[in-house]
């Protein structure tokens, strides 16, 4: 609970804003992880679409902490919870459309089912989103890509709503992407994405994401309990995973918490590891890396919330 409420009978939720969504109380986050670790959120908010986030967000009070999670691929929740108001994004942020070599696409809207749309309308280019395994939103706020292309490579404007509940329309050139980071205020959450791709054939594109998909399950332990990459790549000639195997922590483990030997810049939960476990072994990759190296591997894995008994 946080601090201002810990004197008073009262939870966060009884201070919430009228809403047309779905609030919940203490809700469990671990499921929603793909790690499938984490406390729980103080209060969760499911906006009903984007007038009702952006009446929600301008009627809470400014001192209520707010995070935003989507399908947590690469997100690692500490085991004491989130504090504040954790807002999902969901149905009503998830739609897809297709104009021309335009796509429109929800923030809630799977990257898979985007390039899985764009396919079938004849759209190439977003191939490289079936290769991340997250949501559009997450790929605006990460610049999201893989496979030699990045999201800021197909993006016509980006939809937004800020703290405030200001709505905002933001060009490609103002979202200041660089390397798996975009220039927004971390305030503003993202509700929806126009892409610009090209024309090709479908099977073509098909084709060209079955290679990619394939690709994964010969390098990635995609059907382990990960969160994907967990460094960015440094400067540099050698990548993260490079460097992590030289350092000798391939297979490393902290508890239940694992380097994957198939792919060492991937973290895995074996069955039983804490979110401590797991931000223990990055901390302890990151601190061999450093003295083999002297190279500071940098986390893109999102850490969220606090310890377990930690204030929250």
């Amino acid at each position: 609970m946080t601090a201002a409420l810990a004197m008073t009978n009262f939870h966060l939720i009884d201070l919430m804003p009228k809403c047309r969504g779905r609030l919940s109380a203490d809700a469990p986050l671990a499921g929603v992880t793909w790690f499938r670790v984490g406390g729980n959120a103080e209060v969760m908010f499911r906006p009903a679409d984007t007038e009702d986030l952006a009446e929600f967000l301008a009627a809470l009070p400014d001192e209520v902490p707010v995070t935003v999670v989507g399908v947590a691929s690469n997100l690692l929740i500490r085991d004491g919870g989130v504090p504040g108001v954790v807002i999902r994004l969901g149905r009503g942020f998830a739609g897809i459309e297709t104009a021309g070599t335009r796509v429109t696409a929800g923030g809630a809207a799977l990257d898979l089912h985007v390039a899985t749309v764009a396919r079938d309308a004849g759209i190439s280019g977003l191939e490289f989103l079936s290769g991340i395994p997250g949501t559009i939103g997450g790929a605006l706020r990460m610049n999201g890509g893989a496979y030699g292309r990045e999201t800021r490579d197909v993006l016509a404007a980006a939809q937004a709503v800020d703290r405030q509940g200001n709505l905002h329309t933001i060009s490609n050139e103002a979202m200041g992407f660089t390397y798996r980071h975009c220039a927004v205020p971390e305030d503003f959450i993202f509700t929806g994405a126009v892409l610009e791709g090209g024309e090709d054939d479908p099977l073509a594109i098909a084709r060209r994401m079955a290679e990619i998909n394939d690709k994964r399950g010969d390098t990635q332990p995609v059907r382990s309990r990960t969160g994907g990459s967990t460094f960015k790549n440094p400067a540099g000639e050698k990548k993260a995973w490079q460097l992590i195997d030289e350092a000798g922590c391939r297979g490393l483990r902290v508890g239940d918490a694992q380097v994957s030997e198939k792919h060492c810049n991937f973290l895995l939960n074996l069955g039983s590891a804490s979110a401590a476990d797991l931000e223990n072994l990055g901390e302890e990759v990151r601190r061999r890396v450093r003295e083999t190296s002297g190279v500071e591997l940098e986390w893109e894995i999102k850490r969220i919330g606090v310890p377990k008994g930690g204030a929250a």
